[in-house]
């Protein structure tokens, strides 16, 4: 794995962290984006000796619509319901950059067993697209804003395709496309869904749209006699 490719993945797993600790909505959905354009680069850097056409449009298909289109479905998303930060989240900030440091030392010790097992080459490839996967997990799970938990996804699929380039090498074009198609797809029924709920509720916050449904419930037997 040659030192660019080392700079590149080091940059993701920083940018990893940045989401973590991070509270302001839109430098992160920026760093997102980012980090997606950094995967597709990295998609190119691995098959520089034997590049291709075909490699070469994957590529720049990864890098416009993880790094331009879905961020920007994000970003029109939130200008409209005109949210800017994730003021009280489940986990803390500081907590979460230490959960965070916890998950990259999981993901070096699975890397590091893939590369053994010789399913890979690239084990430092897997460590950070492990990461990059918890990332976007603790993401959906431990953050209130919808568009958060939305971004969540956006990280997710982006450390399964830096998993795919580590351990599949040659996927077929047709799968790669379909996964992005699937991606592009659910986080624009995001936005929707995102704007519909602010304009219902007055806002995106999960946690309190799940409490008003509790209350709205009504107690059994409420409509006896």
């Amino acid at each position: 794995m040659t030192t660019l490719i080392v700079a590149v993945l080091s940059i993701v797993a920083l940018v990893d962290f940045r989401l973590l600790g991070g509270s302001r909505l839109v430098p992160i959905i920026r760093g997102a984006a980012f980090q997606g354009a950094l995967f597709a680069l990295v998609g190119v850097l691995l098959r520089a000796r034997d590049f291709e056409i075909g490699y070469a449009v994957l590529a720049l298909a990864t890098a416009a619509i993880k790094g331009f289109a879905l961020p920007a479905l994000l970003l029109r998303a939130l200008r409209q319901v005109e949210i800017r930060r994730e003021v009280e989240p489940l986990v803390g900030y500081n907590l979460s950059l230490l959960i965070g440091a916890a998950a990259l030392a999981t993901a070096a010790v699975l890397g590091t067993r893939v590369a053994a097992g010789g399913a890979t080459s690239a084990p430092l490839l897997v460590t950070v697209s492990v990461y990059t996967m918890e990332t976007g997990l603790f993401l959906i799970v431990a953050r209130r804003k919808a568009v958060t938990q939305a971004l969540g996804y956006l990280v997710f699929e982006n450390g399964i395709y830096g998993f795919g380039l580590a351990v599949a090498g040659e996927a077929p074009l047709l799968v790669e496309m379909g996964v992005l198609l699937d991606l592009l797809v659910a986080v624009f029924v995001m936005g929707i869904i995102i704007f519909h709920i602010q304009r219902d509720f007055s806002h995106i916050d999960v946690d309190r749209l799940a409490r008003s449904g509790e209350l709205e419930e009504p107690a059994p037997g409420a409509g006896a006699p």
